[in-house]
């Protein structure tokens, strides 16, 4: 079963089920596959092969869903990036890959021809969709006769790859082979009990794992796959009411946005039966928030990364809130000695209740099998057959797994080890606080300090009012933070990924009509 049967045989099965909307565009599986193929031909005809890499630059529109299915038909490699990425960054990936056929859009026209400029792209290999500037218009490649070759069948050949987000440095290309995207779609369904013809918000970016699941597994239950181009919370809110979205699998800040949106209550939820959360933590007073908001719904949070993309699952969340569950299908995990500095071994395993990094094996089902053209980077990260995930967590008496942060998010101050998401679940409780994020920063006495940014809700929290609110809820004095600053927004990447670098190079917005005493 290759990735491209997965939509054949969803097409034989029910041809005449909306597989995709957009806007105003509704298609059948019948009518996308023809779709597809089209697509594929027109590829085929302007020299992708099979293997070549096909670079998007695009939102969560149907043109990107159909370019990633004409990829998987041809064999080559779809290779999606962040559409408001920079001219330099896109340039990056273009060498990167070394990419045989660029696409873009309107959204990333400016930076995707900077890039193509500074690689000396040829413009003859690149595809532009609803904008009238440079490349072959996509339009023209769905007038091309359907590609009927027979599709890859090698399990261990890449049909996609991501690129890690970047929050430290270069981004990484994370090669994923067809087994590993096929394993990784159905350890997905099974562990989150997703149901046949579950109505999915397409809305996690393309260019990201949960996206590109997303997308597959609507695919694989003959789903309809709801695109949404860029996240807005009315604008969610309004397509699930509209198309009667039965599935969520977002990120927590998209979560939190929609149970704190000031419209909430006009709209109907009702069709939500299933809630999903990855790619960050949620803190416990999200967690009680949206399983009151959605009380009849299945509630999990999946934990993965693009390298391998299970790590732990845990289903009825709302009855351990904080636990990121146990181990998924084929996965082992372990964890063993934090320290960023050293090369820790696989063995030095901390005991139960203590916390460490986490570590998963690379003999799972959904493992990648290392960097693109990146052995520093391998080198780094995978070691005697285990991944390091650079995640700070712990297990209990039964053998479930807490995520605490990142190993190089941890805080020390006077000496003690202090854990940044821990100190921000306490913090998220407050109703005073909007959104929270904590890290340490540098100071001649502690070492680090503990130091807080904070989104407000109210006009009158300040940091004396947080203080005090800390200590009542029980955090040891030394966790708490010695300083805080008010900010606009709290600085996330488009996957909604806290980006604590920002915090700490000041790329923020401060309010100055609260007190500041960083």
């Amino acid at each position: 079963m290759t990735i491209a049967r997965i939509l054949t045989t969803s097409m034989l099965r029910d041809p005449d089920a909306i597989a995709i909307v957009d806007g105003k565009t509704r298609l059948t599986y019948h009518e996308w596959h023809i779709e597809v193929q089209k697509l594929a031909g027109g590829l085929a005809a302007l020299g992708l092969k099979p293997g070549e890499h096909l670079v998007a630059a695009l939102s969560n529109r149907i043109e990107t869903a159909t370019l990633y299915w004409a990829c998987q038909l041809l064999g080559a490699i779809f290779t999606p990036f962040n559409w408001r990425a920079s001219g330099a960054e896109i340039a990056f990936v273009i060498e990167d890959a070394e990419a045989a056929v660029v696409v873009y859009e309107a959204r990333s026209a400016n930076s995707v021809l900077t890039a193509l400029t500074m690689t000396h792209f040829p413009m003859d290999r690149v595809i532009r969709v609803d904008s009238e500037s440079k490349g072959l218009p996509y339009s023209d490649l769905l007038v091309s006769s359907p590609f009927n070759e027979a599709s890859p069948v090698e399990d261990k050949d890449i049909c996609l790859m991501l690129y890690t987000s970047g929050t430290t440095g270069r981004p990484k290309g994370v090669p994923r082979s067809y087994a590993a995207e096929r394993n990784a779609s159905l350890g997905c369904v099974a562990q989150l009990h997703y149901q046949y013809g579950e109505v999915t918000l397409g809305v996690m970016p393309l260019f990201h794992t949960m996206g590109i699941r997303s997308l597959i597994m609507s695919a694989m239950l003959n789903g309809k796959f709801v695109c949404m181009p860029a996240y807005d919370t009315k604008d969610a809110l309004t397509l699930i009411d509209k198309e009667k979205i039965s599935a969520l699998f977002l990120v927590p800040t998209m979560f939190h946005d929609i149970v704190h949106h000031s419209d909430f209550d006009k709209f109907d939820l009702k069709s939500v039966i299933n809630i999903a959360y990855a790619g960050m933590s949620m803190t416990t007073a999200l967690v009680e928030s949206c399983a009151k908001t959605f009380p009849g719904a299945a509630f999990s949070n999946f934990y993965g990364s693009s390298e391998i993309y299970t790590f732990a699952v845990r289903n009825n969340l709302a009855n351990n809130p904080g636990s990121a569950g146990r181990a998924g299908i084929g996965q082992t995990l372990r964890v063993v000695r934090a320290d960023a500095d050293e090369r820790v071994d696989p063995d030095e395993i901390v005991p139960v209740g203590e916390t460490g990094e986490i570590i998963a094996s690379m003999n799972s089902l959904d493992a990648f099998t290392g960097y693109w053209k990146r052995p520093d980077a391998n080198k780094k990260a995978i070691r005697h057959g285990w991944y390091f995930t650079g995640d700070l967590g712990k297990f209990d008496e039964n053998g479930e797994i807490y995520v605490l942060g990142r190993v190089d998010d941890m805080i020390i101050s006077g000496g003690e080890n202090i854990y940044a998401e821990e100190v921000e679940n306490v913090l998220a409780k407050s109703p005073d606080v909007l959104g929270v994020a904590v890290i340490g920063i540098e100071d001649d006495r502690w070492g680090e300090r503990v130091s807080a940014f904070i989104e407000p809700a109210t006009d009158g929290v300040s940091p004396k009012k947080l203080d005090a609110y800390c200590l009542e809820s029980g955090l040891a004095r030394f966790k708490r933070p010695r300083a805080y600053a008010f900010v606009k927004a709290i600085p996330r990447s488009a996957s909604g990924k806290l980006l604590r670098r920002h915090l700490r190079t000041g790329d923020f917005v401060l309010l100055t009509e609260y007190e500041n005493t960083i």
